[in-house]
């Protein structure tokens, strides 16, 4: 057993029985590395990677390969999604020197920590122009004995490439309204007309990309761009990309259909997600939004949620060895379940003897978007469920995450406000008690990541908090403010605003660093710019510090969000899926914020807000708080309210829907 068995990641203590002298990511590392004059063979993935599990088990199970990396490496393990910051440096080098990244991810590194090769996945024989993995480690370490000077001088250049991508220099102006006009139409050009969603396969769901959107039909009435939206929704929710049994969706499709997807189901896909249908549900009324809502919420807090309220990070793509197991079926299968009454529900799910993966079946709706099934249907479905809950359940990563929690915390709450849904607020208050009470340090450090402990280690809270973990808390507890109407959760907001400032703001040219000033230093300061998987750190604080600014009154909140919005809001129009979440704040910046404040026991008033899509709305009601919001205010009234100047109070729910019609 290796020095991995202790850490808080399931991935990085999957990998304890190798044979490889795996160490964590630490100083040791490079301690050693110079001690003996050896290069750091660095590995990063995560536990719901299907390929990372390919190639432990061809290379880092396989005692020969692990023999060449332990007499010529410092060999160190990192879960990307517990070290985003070193990922985003070593993935930079990667992208340089090949055109493409990707996990597994295995790149060289100097003893100071300075890259000079790397790449993804290395197979254990030469196949389509790679080497192997061992060939690979073989003539590294050749070039490392004999070539130093020219890998040294290598590593010099990538280092300072990677140092230069965060340099950016802010503009002297705002970024206005035509850049999301301009955005949309970049999407436009890359949308799907047949199946919805945007580039080629494989497909991922680009939840920011229209929830912008939805945004541009909310100022514009543009039903092409609500369309757009619609049939991308429908697609997703009709395709195997959705688990139509257990609700929630895997990561991506391989096909442009949505049908195949890679198993691994996340936690940030499916908060996202979620809101993107929570915002459909919103805007067009229709029920089959609603359902997947709901669906989609029931599986994170049915099979991702830990009894104290925190939510896991993740379950595996794989089972039993097996892409997929988990979830197909075969005609026979459903017959010998559901025995005579098979017939409309082999239909309604699209289960036939030729298959859709592999010979078998991954559910799925033939008729796009007809999701509302009868009783009849609904009973299989449950028949179907109970059977596939015998099968070997895919591995699932229990580490939870303090800015995936927050997003999905996001979701949460704003979906109990809207749907009125008390179980969805009961789990969402939880959740912000969890990481609270256990990703929150006695001196006020928020940390990264928790892990429930068992008989060989205890419970603990590893890795400092990044800018990411620190501006989504800022927008989830300013969204759980808005939907219990409970002051402590805007003063939480505003206690992490300020700590993001402090620990991440660039003085010089604007915007939040990953880390903080008290982290440690890496070869160079990442910060992050561009919507991914997730909204960048940047994206979030600037959506999350502006919605803060006009619930509370702040003007710095404000002005710190503008100061991102000048560094990179010119680039989101010519790249439009870099920056969907960034759009939001555009959007929201440029409308303004429309504040309302509820007083008293009005809870009709507080859904009448809540219950419509009105992304540039902000809501105070409840327990007071320090806020112009609140300032001399009659009890039962409503205040409709621009820049804290506002209309005619009102009691009457038609009124108040009106005056926030024409805002």
């Amino acid at each position: 057993m290796n020095r991995l068995a202790a850490e808080t990641s399931p991935y990085l203590r999957q990998h304890r029985e190798n044979p490889v002298d795996w160490y964590p990511w630490g100083d040791e590392v490079f301690e050693r590395a110079v001690a003996e004059d050896k290069p750091v063979l660095l590995s990063v993935g995560y536990s719901a990677c299907h390929w990372c599990h390919v190639m432990a088990h061809e290379s880092f199970e396989d005692d020969a390969t692990a023999a060449l990396m332990n007499a010529n490496f410092v060999n160190v393990k990192v879960d990307r999604e517990e070290r985003p910051d070193v990922d985003a440096i070593y993935m930079d080098a990667v992208q340089a020197l090949s055109g493409r990244g990707g996990w597994p991810m295995t790149v060289f590194l100097t003893p100071s920590g300075e890259p000079f090769f790397g790449g993804t996945y290395f197979p254990p024989e030469p196949r389509h122009g790679m080497p192997s993995f061992s060939q690979l480690l073989e003539s590294v370490t050749e070039a490392w004995n004999t070539q130093r000077d020219d890998l040294l001088e290598q590593a010099g250049r990538l280092t300072d490439a990677i140092t230069s991508r965060v340099q950016l220099v802010s503009d002297d102006s705002l970024p206005g309204i035509d850049v999301l006009d301009q955005a949309a139409v970049g999407l436009r050009q890359h949308y799907d007309p047949a199946w919805g969603g945007f580039g080629p396969a494989p497909k991922f769901p680009q939840a920011m990309s229209l929830d912008a959107l939805f945004r541009v039909h909310d100022r514009t009435g543009d039903t092409e761009v609500l369309a757009m939206v619609t049939n991308t929704l429908d697609a997703m929710a009709s395709g195997g990309m959705y688990d139509h049994l257990g609700g929630g969706f895997a990561r991506y499709s391989v096909d442009d259909r949505w049908m195949v997807p890679h198993f691994e189901k996340m936690l940030y896909d499916n908060a996202l997600l979620a809101r993107a249908y929570l915002h459909a549900w919103q805007v067009t009324g229709e029920a089959r939004y609603r359902q997947v809502l709901d669906e989609t919420i029931g599986y994170v807090t049915g099979e991702l949620r830990h009894p104290d309220g925190g939510f896991y990070s993740a379950e595996d793509a794989d089972s039993e060895g097996e892409e997929g197991k988990f979830y197909v079926f075969t005609p026979d299968e459903v017959r010998a379940i559901l025995g005579a009454d098979a017939g409309p529900a082999l239909e309604w799910f699209g289960i036939s003897a030729a298959g859709n993966f592999e010979g078998k079946n991954i559910p799925w709706r033939p008729r796009r978007g007809d999701l509302i099934r009868s009783p009849e249907i609904d009973r299989a479905r449950s028949a179907l469920y109970e059977a596939r809950a015998t099968r070997v359940r895919p591995g699932l990563d229990d580490k939870v995450l303090t800015e995936w929690n927050a997003l999905f915390l996001a979701t949460l709450a704003e979906a109990a406000l809207a749907t009125g849904t008390q179980q969805w607020l009961d789990a969402a208050i939880a959740n912000g008690e969890f990481l609270v009470a256990n990703l929150r340090r006695d001196d006020g450090r928020w940390m990264r990541s928790w892990q429930a402990g068992d008989d060989d280690r205890p419970a603990r809270a590893k890795h400092l908090a990044y800018a990411h973990d620190h501006a989504a808390l800022v927008d989830a507890f300013t969204r759980l403010g808005e939907a219990t109407g409970q002051r402590r959760w805007i003063e939480e907001a505003r206690a992490v605003a300020d700590r993001l400032i402090e620990l991440f703001w660039d003085d010089e040219n604007g915007g939040v660093y990953t880390t903080g000033r008290d982290a440690e230093q890496l070869i160079t300061r990442p910060k992050d710019i561009m919507d991914n998987a997730t909204p960048s750190a940047n994206s979030l604080a600037a959506v999350a510090l502006l919605r803060l600014s006009a619930l509370t009154g702040d003007e710095s909140y404000r002005d710190r969000a503008e100061e991102i919005l000048r560094m990179i809001g010119r680039v989101a129009a010519d790249h439009p899926m870099a920056f969907g979440h960034l759009l939001g704040a555009i959007d929201l910046h440029q409308r303004g914020a429309i504040e309302v404040a509820v007083t008293g026991d009005r809870h009709d008033l507080v859904r009448t807000v809540a219950t419509r899509y009105r992304p540039t709305v902000v809501l105070a009601w409840g327990e007071p708080y320090d806020s112009p919001l609140w300032a001399d205010r009659d009890q039962g009234l409503a205040y409709v309210c621009r820049d804290f100047a506002c209309r005619a109070p009102t009691s009457d729910v038609d009124t108040l829907d009106a005056q926030l019609a024409t805002a």
